[in-house]
């Protein structure tokens, strides 16, 4: 066997792992690229920017997402986290493991009534929350450690300090002036 007929089959070896390599590298840019489509889709609001109102007071606009809710990027304590507003939720709702990340402490541990039924969450204090230029001190808030992910549920009592009207599939929010 000479030289040439040798040297045939370790080229074509090298040029199947090349296409397999090609086309690894292709699938993993689309699904890169679909994840970043999909995560649009969950969250519209990665980037929640402010305005101010007429009136001189911060307000933000938020677009719906595919599923018809209000999710948006914010932050608590000065720690970035997500949202989705939740009208029916008394206060803040925090899963415990994006509470441990933030270092959020566990207070009082009382009885909340869910979607799921009677449970038992705890009690917190967050010292600021942003949401674009929205910013309120002092909020109320639950540590529940049966919540899965990372989507904390802004509810009522940082909500009732804003006023907020819907138009189509966006959502108005202002802070009201302190009294």
């Amino acid at each position: 066997m000479d030289n040439n007929q040798q040297q045939a089959p370790d080229t074509r070896k090298i040029g199947q792992w090349m296409i397999y390599a090609m086309w690894i590298v292709i699938l993993l840019g689309l699904a890169y690229f679909f994840g970043g489509v999909l995560e649009t889709q969950r969250n519209p609001n990665q980037q929640v920017s402010g305005r101010v109102s007429t009136e001189g007071l911060p307000e933000v606009i938020l677009d719906r997402n595919r599923y018809g809710h209000y999710v948006a990027s914010g932050k608590i304590n000065g720690h970035d986290v997500v949202f989705l507003l939740d009208t029916g939720a008394t206060d803040v709702s925090i899963p415990e493991q994006v509470a441990q990340r933030i270092g959020l402490s566990r207070g009082v541990g009382h009885n909340a009534l869910t979607a799921n039924g009677m449970i038992e969450v705890y009690a917190t204090k967050l010292e600021q929350v942003e949401l674009g230029a929205i910013q309120l001190n002092a909020i109320r808030a639950s540590i529940n450690p049966h919540m899965d992910g990372e989507e904390i549920l802004l509810g009522m009592s940082f909500l009732r300090q804003l006023d907020f009207s819907q138009s189509g599939k966006q959502l108005t929010l202002k802070q009201r002036a302190p009294l």
